[in-house]
Parts: C-alpha cells; sequence; structure tokens
C-alpha cells in the first residue's frame, strides 16, 4: 500500500487527472498484489518450516495453489490495467515487477539481493512520467531518490526475518552483513532518498525544510529502535519515512521531467 501510495502521489504530483491516478493506483496495486503473493507461494516451505504462523499460507489458512493462482491472476490483469497509462510506461512497469519477481525467484538469497530494489523502485517515476500527461522520462535525480528509497528499506526489511532467512538459507547481501552495518546501510539510504529530494529544488521551500528534518528525526527513529531490537517498529518508521519523502516531494514541488 506504502508503493501504491507513493506512485499514486507522484501521478496527482505530475498533473494526472483523477481517473488517471486511479488508473495507476489499480496499476501498481495488481502489480503489488501479484509479487506479494508470488513471495508466499515461493517461499511456503520456508515459512512452515520455521513457524512463520503470522503468514496464510503456513498457518493453514489458504492452500499454495490458491495463492500461485491469485498471483498470476494479478500479473494478468496488471498488463490491461497499466496499458491505461499508454505502452511506454506499461513496458517499465513490466520491467519493474519482472524484477520484483526475479527476487522473489532467487535473488533474494544472493549477493545481488539490492539490484531488484534499486530497478524496480526507480522504475516507479517513469511508469508516471511516461504516462499521460508528459509522456517523458523523469528526472535522474528523481530516479535515484526513489532507487536510494527502495534499496534501504530492503536493508530495514530483512532485520525482523533475520534469523529465519539465515535457518532457512537466504543470505541476501544485508543477511551477509553485521545487523549494525545493515542499520547504518540502510537508515543512510533513506536519509539519501530525502537529501536526493531535496536537492531537485521547486518552487517553495516554507514547509519543506520542517518536513526534510521530520524525514531526518524519523530515520533516527529507525536506528534508535533497530538497535533497541524492535525490528518490526523500525520498519513501521521506514514507511513513515517513505510517506515523508512523499510529503517532501510535494512541499516542494521540483518538475518531475
Amino acid at each position: 500500500m506504502a508503493v501504491v501510495a507513493l506512485t499514486t502521489g507522484l501521478a496527482a504530483l505530475n498533473g494526472r487527472a483523477v481517473i488517471g491516478c486511479i488508473a495507476v493506483a489499480v496499476a501498481v496495486l495488481s502489480g503489488q498484489l501479484s509479487t506479494g503473493w508470488s513471495n508466499d507461494w515461493i517461499d511456503a516451505e520456508r515459512d512452515r518450516s520455521v513457524g512463520r504462523t503470522d503468514k496464510p499460507i503456513a498457518a493453514g489458512l489458504v492452500t499454495v495453489s490458491t495463492v500461485r493462482t491469485a498471483s498470476f491472476l494479478a500479473l494478468v490483469a496488471c498488463v490491461p490495467l497499466s496499458l491505461l497509462s499508454g505502452w511506454r510506461a506499461t513496458a517499465v512497469h513490466l520491467v519493474a515487477i519482472g524484477s520484483a519477481w526475479a527476487y522473489n525467484a532467487g535473488l533474494k538469497g544472493t549477493i545481488l539481493s539490492p539490484l531488484p530494489y534499486g530497478l524496480s523502485f526507480a522504475l516507479l517515476p517513469a511508469f508516471v512520467t511516461l504516462a499521460p500527461p508528459t509522456q517523458a522520462w523523469p528526472r535522474p535525480g528523481l530516479m535515484a531518490a526513489a532507487c536510494l528509497l527502495g534499496v534501504g528499506a530492503h536493508f530495514i526489511n530483512t532485520l525482523a526475518d533475520r534469523d529465519d532467512d539465515h535457518a532457512t538459507g537466504v543470505r541476501g547481501l544485508p543477511q551477509r552483513m553485521p545487523s549494525t552495518s545493515v542499520i547504518i546501510v540502510g537508515v543512510g539510504l533513506l536519509g539519501g532518498c530525502a537529501a536526493a529530494i531535496w536537492t531537485l529544488g521547486g518552487s517553495s521551500r516554507s514547509w519543506s525544510g520542517l518536513l526534510f528534518v521530520g524525514c531526518l528525526i524519523t530515520d533516527l527513529g529507525v536506528v534508535g529502535t533497530a538497535i533497541a531490537g524492535r525490528p518490526r517498529l523500525a520498519w513501521i518508521l521506514t514507511l513513515v519515512s517513505v510517506v515523508g519523502c512523499l510529503g517532501l516531494f510535494g512541499a516542494l514541488r521540483p518538475s518531475l521531467i
């Protein structure tokens, strides 16, 4: 839902009409559902082996085949829904989803695990700007900010499942690093996203300074809660940071292209 809100917000800031923003929201939602569900059915046995009762498959609430079918249906639905934004936007969106599926299918357990996050998030602004009314590639700085946000979130997201990942052989780049290093890198990337947005400039900085400081304070909160052994709360604060970055972008209102 955070990714849906982020992308739809960018579409609104890019001057997309209400119906166009809805088209963006449902397309991104279908892609996110496909990605999330594929992750769950691919990891079903791992989740069962470590007793992940918070996962519906591992808890026996739904079958693997049901989730697999739902995942592919969401993937198929994503194509016509993305085409509501034009073929160029559709192409980059499908590349972003393919990158996320590649992470689920095996890259999550390799040293290359941050790459799908970086690529998929960097392409989200392109999905917005290649659609009407601009139909052009976004500013490189905007793609860089989105990339930093995605990779930073990846690092922080691994903290809560660190023990389970080690037990089931998932050895992505963050899992190969000391937890303190993961926290430092993850928060540094989140802060870098806010800084990258700030450097994009814009027409107004009246409230943006406070939002920028708020993002940095939230990132410090991520550090504190993660070090204190509360990774779930650290992840919630990471999502707050994502919303804060979108708010900062909205306050600055820089050009997307």
